[in-house]
């Protein structure tokens, strides 16, 4: 099976990687949309890769999809009003971008003979295009529209941050980042996910590895990130 496996350099997406790796052949696939931090997510991403040595891991296809002309002065683009450590995870909604990811990796995968699409949503996902009834009503118009069967798959749909960084503990966890306000190459520590990173090494009982720009105690809610 070809899984064109969408990542962002993210904890949660890298474990997932390496868990589809051994299943069959995964194509890591970063879609590029001009967001201020992914520069940093893909200097992170391709040592990753690289430290990893993955088995069945293609090379790292980067697609662009730039947004700007849709999202404006949104904080994404601007890097003003970034989402802080104490923020709600609500607040980290990026209008329609599953839907705009999604669509640019199913025309990949109908090119590249790929059949399944992985992505690595959490059970605390809050938003409309994180649904089961959303992938479900994609796969349907792609498959349709590309003329080429396609499944989604959300492995993680169920697990915390707390139980993928446990699936993950063995792996090279300090070069996955998370952050969507970075210092350079640095986590900045003050953003919401930063905090959800911080928390689920903490709930964890893992050493966070991360460097941090301003480092923040972690409070732990009920055992759970």
């Amino acid at each position: 099976m070809r899984t064109a496996a969408l990542v962002s350099g993210g904890l949660d997406s890298c474990v997932m990687l390496r868990e589809l790796a051994l299943q069959g052949t995964a194509l890591p696939v970063y879609v590029r949309t001009g967001l201020q931090w992914e520069s940093a997510e893909i200097h992170w991403l391709k040592r990753f890769l690289a430290s990893s040595e993955l088995a069945r891991c293609e090379p790292l296809t980067i697609l662009d999809l730039p947004v700007s002309d849709l999202y404006g002065d949104h904080w994404s683009i601007t890097g003003q009003g970034v989402p802080g450590f104490d923020a709600a995870l609500e607040s980290n909604y990026l209008p329609g971008r599953n839907l705009l990811l999604l669509s640019k990796v199913a025309v990949f995968c109908a090119l590249r003979g790929a059949d399944r699409i992985a992505m690595a949503p959490l059970s605390d996902n809050p938003f409309p295009d994180g649904t089961t009834d959303f992938f479900r009503a994609f796969v349907t118009a792609a498959t349709i529209g590309l003329a080429h069967p396609l499944r989604i798959d959300v492995p993680f749909r169920d697990l915390t941050k707390r139980e993928v960084v446990l699936r993950g503990n063995d792996l090279p966890l300090e070069l996955t980042f998370s952050c969507v306000q970075p210092h350079g190459l640095m986590h900045c520590g003050r953003c919401t996910k930063c905090a959800e990173r911080q928390q689920g090494f903490a709930a964890a009982g893992v050493l966070d590895p991360t460097e941090y720009q301003t480092p923040r105690a972690s409070p732990v809610a009920n055992g759970s990130a």
